[in-house]
């Protein structure tokens, strides 16, 4: 996303003059989520006091002094969230509700923790026309998720999602992949995917979120 994390974190990069995270945090609080624990790296400072402007959510900071990566940040960040199963998203993320329930509804009420350990939302890739739709994963019929590594598969992951603080137990200590333990989840029969009823954006670089800016700006929304 460089230029426009030179000197700021990705979340604070502006979609419609606002900042990204606060669209994810909009969402959370829609559906009475309003105790979040944030991970902080890279300019996290700055992230930390536009967050402090907020008074309609408690934040817990996770401070990361060296990257941890998207599995060890999480297991990092973990430790302050208890025992029961929590969402898990990504503060650079973008989405637009479907026509019934918010995501985060649906995924909540899809959530079986007798079957599941982890609840991944997906966006099919062939529907993802303002940014770069990756296939990342497959569904059978039963709703198991399989990743595709040819990345030929006809979902992507939102990095949205429900998972069991037990998903953690036995990995590493430093920095390592979350893509780790979805791999262990589906090896065990208990990743599940749930698929988007909205839009979800993929913002990677200026490009992206340029068109999915003016494509908002257009509509009259955000």
């Amino acid at each position: 996303m460089k230029p426009l994390t030179n000197e700021k974190p990705k979340p604070m990069v502006e979609l419609n003059h606002r900042p990204l995270i606060d669209y994810t945090l909009d969402a959370l609080v829609k559906d009475g989520v309003n105790d979040i624990t944030v991970n902080l790296h890279y300019y996290g400072n700055i992230l930390e006091n536009h967050l402090a402007k907020r008074d309609d959510i408690r934040f817990n900071f996770s401070k990361e002094p060296a990257l941890l990566d998207t599995g060890g940040g999480i297991r990092k960040a973990a430790r302050m969230l208890g025992d029961d199963p929590f969402y898990v998203l990504s503060g650079d993320a973008f989405w637009t509700e479907g026509p019934n329930k918010t995501a985060l509804q649906r995924l909540s009420d899809a959530w079986d923790p007798d079957k599941m350990d982890i609840l991944i939302l997906l966006q099919k890739a062939d529907e993802m026309t303002l940014t770069e739709g990756i296939g990342d994963y497959d569904l059978d019929q039963d709703g198991h998720a399989t990743r595709s590594p040819d990345k030929k598969g006809k979902y992507m992951f939102t990095s949205i999602r429900i998972m069991k603080p037990e998903v953690l137990r036995g990995s590493p200590e430093g920095a390592f992949s979350y893509l780790d333990l979805l791999d262990n989840a589906e090896e065990k029969g208990k990743l599940y995917g749930l698929v988007h009823e909205g839009q979800w954006h993929h913002i990677s670089t200026p490009g992206d979120l340029q068109r999915v800016d003016l494509h908002l700006k257009a509509k009259g929304a955000a």
